[in-house]
């Protein structure tokens, strides 16, 4: 054959693969919601900046609307906002929207493994027993409540030590929290003065910080540039990577005292589980999951409830009307005799409703975990492309404006009738929604009644600055929103 035709066809040959492939590219991208158009490589890096992608998402959202495509570097992520989009795709198409997300650094630190992050069967056999157990164990129920209110009053007892003075309050709420889920995932509550305990709790604080800084975004961006460059994300990892560790040495003493008739916690009962399934094919219980589950339940009840607290008190403080409020209730149906019960809350309209705004307003975790399509999945009018990365803007559900009278402001009113009765509201959706929200919703929505309405029964919180000066903005914006640090007075009342 002529050498001159054979280079022919093979010329030919390319040019048709690369014709197809641009054709194929635009064609996908026809079908794809709006979005900027992405640069070789980088992809969106000049709209979506590290540090500040939630701001830069936010801006695009009012560019492309509800529904919008974006890249991070070269992967391809699809942006929902507002409550009837969210829902529709987490509750309508819930199953098509069921699998968690590509994330480099989640990915980094829990490998697929753990209830948070693992998919497909492996995902529904380790949620259903997480429900299961964390409900035998006192989710909901009174026994729980006990333990939280038990742990107030050791919060309230640090309080009372202050003598009135200046103080961060900010790691006793971390405290708090961490105790509560510590009781449940432990079997045991630690004392505030325990080093190795409160060390552990420095290095769950400094990793999902660092997470939520700069550094944990151009990981997430760039991760295979990210992982040869010096900076504090590497920090990040290695605290992880020491709790995965402690946790480890946790169970390892759990095991040795197991008793399989009368489990302790989270970890006893997984433990019993592993050995009934030793024998599986393809077992789903095992030393991985096991401590990628408690981690990722540690974190999250540790995490999500002390910001939550450090915010509410903050906001309480830049609005000394809204704690008087809270007092009068508080005096009126509890008084000061007896401690607050999960039981007063339905009695209690306006606490419950600044309770609620607490959460709307400080948003904790405003872009939601990221989700992804396991097929192609028409949504929409459009076509999202198998393995495109979906994230779920929650903060812009907690403040889609067709849903809240005062989205952008801190206002109880947002969950009051116009005869001072709570309202619900369909777009309250802090914990997600659907198949994967917040296993521990029930939990959290206990401690912040009984942790708030405890302080203020017994004290006021008194700020070192006049209350209009006081920043309710956060400190960082990222994977959650961080509070700024603050010093106030806790005055007995």
């Amino acid at each position: 054959m002529d050498f001159g035709i054979v280079l022919t066809f093979l010329a030919a040959f390319i040019i048709c693969l690369l014709l197809t492939s641009i054709w194929k590219n635009v064609s996908m991208k026809s079908r794809l919601p709006p979005g900027p158009t992405p640069l070789p490589v980088l992809g969106n890096l000049l709209q979506v900046k590290g540090g500040e992608m939630v701001k830069c998402l936010l801006q695009l959202n009012e560019k492309y609307g509800p529904l919008f495509t974006v890249y991070f570097g070269p992967h391809r992520v699809v942006v929902l906002c507002g409550y009837e989009v969210v829902k529709e795709a987490l509750i309508d198409q819930g199953d098509d929207f069921l699998f968690r997300g590509k994330s480099p650094v989640f990915d980094r630190i829990f490998h697929g493994y753990g209830v948070g992050m693992s998919n497909g069967e492996r995902w529904k056999k380790l949620r259903q027993f997480s429900l299961m157990t964390l409900r035998n164990l006192g989710m909901g129920k009174r026994s729980l409540e006990e333990r939280v209110q038990e742990e107030v009053q050791y919060v309230m007892e640090e309080f009372k030590k202050k003598n009135q003075l200046p103080f961060n309050p900010q790691h006793l709420f971390f405290y708090f929290a961490s105790n509560v889920i510590s009781s449940v995932i432990f079997g045991k509550r630690f004392d505030y003065d325990d080093e190795e305990w409160s060390s552990r709790l420095c290095l769950l604080k400094e990793g999902v910080y660092i997470m939520t800084t700069v550094w944990g975004q151009l990981y997430d961006l760039f991760p295979s540039i990210m992982q040869f460059m010096p900076g504090p994300h590497n920090k990040m990892f290695q605290t992880f990577e020491e709790l995965k560790e402690y946790i480890s040495q946790r169970v390892k003493k759990n095991k040795e005292t197991l008793d399989p008739n009368n489990p302790r916690d989270f970890i006893d009962c997984f433990l019993i589980r592993m050995e009934k399934e030793k024998e599986d094919k393809d077992p789903c219980f095992v030393m991985e999951n096991l401590v990628l589950s408690v981690l990722d339940i540690y974190i999250a009840g540790t995490e999500t409830i002390s910001n939550t607290i450090a915010y509410g008190l903050l906001l309480l403080m830049k609005y000394p009307e809204i704690e008087a409020k809270l007092h009068e209730e508080i005096d009126l149906v509890i008084g000061r005799n007896r401690n607050p019960s999960i039981e007063d809350r339905s009695s209690m309209p306006y606490t419950n409703a600044v309770i609620h705004e607490i959460q709307r307003f400080g948003d904790i975790f405003p872009m939601g975990a990221a989700r992804t399509v396991n097929k192609d999945t028409p949504f929409r009018g459009y076509q999202i492309p198998k393995d495109t990365i979906v994230l779920t803007m929650l903060g812009t559900v907690l403040r889609d404006p067709k849903h809240f009278l005062d989205p952008e402001n801190f206002n109880p009113r947002n969950f009051l009738d116009e005869n001072e009765e709570f309202k619900k509201n369909d777009a309250f959706l802090p914990f997600a929604t659907g198949k994967r929200m917040c296993l521990g919703e029930g939990l959290a929505r206990m401690e912040l009644f009984l942790f708030i309405t405890s302080i203020l029964q017994n004290f006021n919180l008194k700020p070192l600055i006049d209350p209009k000066d006081i920043d309710i903005t956060p400190a960082e914006s990222g994977f959650e929103n961080v509070p700024q640090d603050y010093e106030l007075c806790i005055i007995p009342r």
